[in-house]
């Protein structure tokens, strides 16, 4: 007899199944055109409007007392648009390699529930750009002098930026891009859309209004010190599903003692940089000038110190509700556990009370019958207790004699 195999359907050209099941090869060949563009003297210009990064100026630099030397810079326009677009294939598909290669064999070992899977995977690959964008900023500070808090207004507006400083930003804006066609890719379901589409959008704003308003420097900072505090947070999470529930229990507390930091250290820097900082500024540079990029009056640094004392605000009471939550939740678990402790018991304390009472009734019962049928009976308990029929021997029994009917 012929056993059938079990054949697996591919879903037709162009439909829906087809390309998600095969979007990271789609966007990865759609990227390689633009690759393939730069070999070729016709398509060059045209692909590196994609590729490469524009709107480049050179600007002396002193290196020394009274030396002076040229440096090339880059600034914010019009042609970055074309740089996201083409670095947001690659975000596409570099979240499709660590999806297939590392986040789905880790989820094999693990045996998650379909919740604690979608959470592992959202976890796994915001924690893996929460690493590079702090180890990338983290040098960008150290490279650009900023460790000092004056640096963060000093010089405004801040048009020139090194090529690592404008590309970190450009793939910022690119990856919290990449999060809405995912919403499609890894087919998310309505009510998680939500969370997603929420701080993908917040992301944006705030990156993007920073680099469009020239304010770079301190969105830099701000954006290294949140990292830190979600990146603590999805790696205790990812512990907890690994079930390393020790370790994560004291990250956690670190964690939310850093988060509660972040967002008090974000406050003290907008409030110093946007209230303090840049208006120190002489009255006559406290104007807007598009063509040089100011953007430094009264009322611009009191919308964007609203702005960002609202979200940190908003941040906050987020994490206040969701401790509280997790405070309920513990309680109602430790109080479940105390009822079950309470009925078991209870339940015990009945089969005793049972069984004394049992015996009080059979010492009743005995007391109740005549002297000479209380020692027999006492006799009879003494005894070995009855074997089971089928391990008696009856051939080794005595013959019994027939009984005779009376008359």
């Amino acid at each position: 007899m012929v056993t059938k195999g079990k054949k697996t359907k591919t879903p037709p050209i162009l439909s829906h199944e087809f390309i998600i099941q095969n979007h990271a090869d789609i966007v990865a060949c759609v990227a390689m055109v633009f690759v393939v563009g730069l070999m070729f003297q016709i398509s060059s210009p045209l692909a590196s409007v994609f590729i490469a990064l524009h709107h480049n100026v050179s600007a002396p630099v002193e290196i020394q007392a009274g030396v002076f030397q040229d440096f090339t810079f880059y600034t914010a326009g019009v042609k970055d648009i074309s740089a996201v677009f083409f670095y947001l294939l690659i975000s596409i598909v570099m979240h499709a390699i660590i999806q297939e290669y590392l986040l789905d064999k880790v989820n094999k070992k693990l045996h998650l529930s379909k919740i604690k899977h979608a959470k592992f995977n959202e976890s796994g690959q915001l924690l893996a750009f929460y690493l590079v964008s702090l180890v990338w900023g983290g040098d960008i500070i150290l490279r650009d002098n900023l460790l000092s808090v004056s640096a963060l207004w000093d010089g405004y507006p801040h048009n020139n930026m090194t090529f690592l400083f404008k590309f970190f930003f450009i793939i910022q804006i690119s990856y919290w891009l990449h999060i809405f066609p995912e919403l499609y890719f890894q087919k998310t379901k309505r009510e998680d859309m939500s969370s997603k589409i929420q701080y993908a959008t917040l992301y944006l704003i705030f990156i993007t209004a920073a680099y469009m308003f020239r304010f770079t420097r301190l969105s830099l900072v701000l954006l290294v010190v949140h990292y830190l505090a979600e990146s603590v947070f999805h790696t205790c999470r990812i512990l907890s599903y690994t079930e390393r529930t020790s370790i994560s229990s004291k990250l956690f507390r670190f964690g939310d003692l850093l988060f509660v930091l972040a967002r008090l250290s974000s406050v003290i820097l907008a409030v110093l940089t946007f209230w303090y900082g840049l208006a120190q500024a002489p009255m006559e540079q406290q104007v807007m000038d598009l063509a040089t990029g100011n953007f430094n009056t009264g009322l611009f640094r009191l919308n964007a110190l609203v702005a960002v004392c609202l979200l940190q605000a908003w941040l906050m009471w987020n994490f206040i509700m969701f401790q509280v939550k997790r405070m309920r939740e513990a309680k109602a678990f430790a109080g479940a556990n105390a009822a079950n402790a309470a009925k078991a018991r209870k339940s015990e304390q009945e089969r005793a009370k049972a069984r004394k009472a049992k015996k009080e009734q059979e010492v009743e019962e005995d007391t109740d019958l005549p002297e000479v049928d209380q020692d027999t009976k006492k006799s009879l308990r003494q005894r070995v207790p009855a074997r089971h029929p089928e391990s008696v021997n009856f051939k080794n029994l005595p013959p019994t004699e027939p009984k005779t009917a009376s008359r």
